[in-house]
């Protein structure tokens, strides 16, 4: 389990360093962005990996791997979104979005390394089409929590599945870059 805190670790600070590089640039314009708006990024960008599985071509030059990046981030702003009430500020200072978004990371790591526990790093095993199907399933499932006006009987909420879509797309990257280092 070590291995996978100090990988999951990596590629969040990678995140991270481009999440607020992206602040200092646009600030938080991210917060005009509704909870549909966020699902419809996060899937343009799982949609494109599907895509180029499928067709195994590639024509526009950004990677794979910045894409999984970009749904982690996405997923982040849709938690602290979330979080924040209707009347907090849309900007909002860059001390502020750090603490929101380690507030977020850090739970969702707590998640990834219960799951990872009760799981026994199933994840290891699973393909990159997984990852994104499985993505794209979350997206599927916000969706229709957004229809059903947030309500749901039995299911977890939109946090949940942002939490998701974080851990596969960690995972994803892990187990990427450990196909390059073999290679």
């Amino acid at each position: 389990m070590n291995k996978t805190v100090e990988q999951y670790d990596a590629v969040i600070n990678k995140c991270k360093s481009l999440f607020f590089k992206k602040n200092k640039d646009y600030g938080t314009a991210w917060r005009v962005l509704r909870t549909i708006s966020i699902a419809d990024q996060i899937y343009i960008k799982a949609q494109r990996i599907r895509t180029i599985q499928e067709k195994k071509q590639q024509l526009i030059a950004d990677d794979i791997p910045g894409e999984f990046v970009g749904m982690i981030n996405y997923a982040v702003i849709g938690l602290i979104q979330l979080q924040l009430t209707e009347d907090a500020p849309w900007d909002l200072p860059e001390e502020q979005v750090s603490a929101l978004y380690e507030k977020q990371i850090g739970d969702t790591r707590s998640l990834m390394e219960n799951k990872n526990h009760d799981y026994g790093e199933a994840w290891r095993s699973m393909s990159q089409e997984g990852f994104v199907d499985l993505i794209l399933m979350k997206l599927f499932r916000i969706r229709q929590i957004l229809n059903n006006e947030g309500a749901t009987l039995v299911s977890e909420g939109i946090d949940a599945n942002y939490q998701d879509i974080i851990n596969y797309s960690v995972f994803a990257l892990i187990l990427q870059h450990e196909s390059t280092k073999e290679n």
